[in-house]
């Protein structure tokens, strides 16, 4: 066994956004999911000052992975430093650091560089991490920019909302009836066809077929990470023509008396230049916001009456 240096490489992108934006939106991880496409759920593990665990549920290759990672965080010099606990062959370490510059014109340079080694030093697989991390690099920071440049401004094409309900019944049965997506196409009204996987326990890939108000039908994947019996959120990976993004999670709280309050929430971001091919000619945003609230709204609001009647028969 040799005993090399590690390897240390370095991207970086230029950001329209302030230095302090976009450190708040690395900083704060329930953002993850809106900046980095193959990013599902983040959530933390250990909070302790600006030391932190996080867990990751990210998509790679079609498949729901999950590590976690412990990160330092310098609000005053702008980074953030992070390191993987456990390492899958042939790497053997890995950690890294975003440094935020500022730069004229109210821009930030973003830095991302990463320390790593090969199992034993092998060079093959030192050459194979360095191709993982140079083409994963390459495709984030372009991801990072757009997203942080549409997040740090007031953008009509965002829009987040939620509708609750109360149900006289269990959270776990409620938890049940919304994790138990196979059975969707038999249980509402609204969904044609449903195909769902689930390699690991808590790990979902759900694709269905949904119906709309005028009777045609959508193809949707989306990945879900499921808590029993209190959490289920996801993201779109296979998207209506109307979004270029959506995320969203089902929320289940229970009081002392056993009533139920569910929740469902969604973020979307809008594709505009779909709206006049959907929507019409003289349709914008304003058109486009009220048709995706309409739609998302009364088909999570349906579910959870399904749900509703099937855990208060239980109760």
């Amino acid at each position: 066994m040799t005993d090399q240096a590690p390897r240390e490489v370095e991207h970086e992108i230029t950001v329209q956004a302030a230095p302090e934006d976009v450190y708040r939106l690395l900083a704060e991880v329930e953002n993850w999911p809106r900046l980095f496409p193959p990013s599902v759920h983040v959530e933390y593990l250990e909070r302790n000052g600006d030391s932190e665990r996080i867990r990751i549920f990210a998509t790679a290759n079609g498949e729901v992975k999950s590590w976690s990672s412990r990160r330092e965080l310098d609000a005053e010099n702008l980074r953030i430093t992070f390191r993987q606990e456990v390492f899958t062959p042939p790497v053997a370490e890995m950690s890294g650091t975003w440094i935020l510059e500022p730069v004229p014109a109210g821009r930030t340079r973003v830095r991302l560089l990463h320390t790593f080694r090969a199992v034993d030093d092998d060079p093959e697989g030192l050459a194979w991490i360095d191709k993982a991390v140079d083409t994963n690099s390459r495709a984030e920071l372009p991801s990072l920019k757009e997203n942080v440049e549409l997040a740090a401004q007031p953008d009509e094409r965002t829009l987040s909302f939620e509708d609750s309900i109360r149900i006289k019944g269990s959270a776990k049965d409620v938890y049940d009836f919304i994790n138990e997506a196979r059975l969707w196409a038999e249980r509402l009204p609204h969904v044609a066809e449903v195909r769902l996987t689930e390699d690991t326990p808590g790990l979902q890939i759900l694709r269905m077929d949904t119906l709309t108000k005028d009777g045609s039908s959508h193809t949707t994947e989306s990945v879900r990470v499921c808590f029993p019996h209190h959490r289920i959120a996801y993201k779109q990976t296979t998207l209506p023509a109307l979004m270029d993004l959506h995320t969203g999670y089902w929320q289940l709280d229970e009081d002392a008396d056993g009533v139920t309050t569910a929740t469902s929430q969604h973020t979307v971001v809008i594709k505009t230049e779909n709206i006049t091919g959907i929507l019409g000619p003289d349709a914008g945003l304003t058109e486009a916001r009220e048709f995706i609230r309409a739609a998302l709204g009364t088909n999570s609001t349906a579910t959870l009456g399904h749900a509703k009647d099937y855990a208060e028969a239980r109760r």
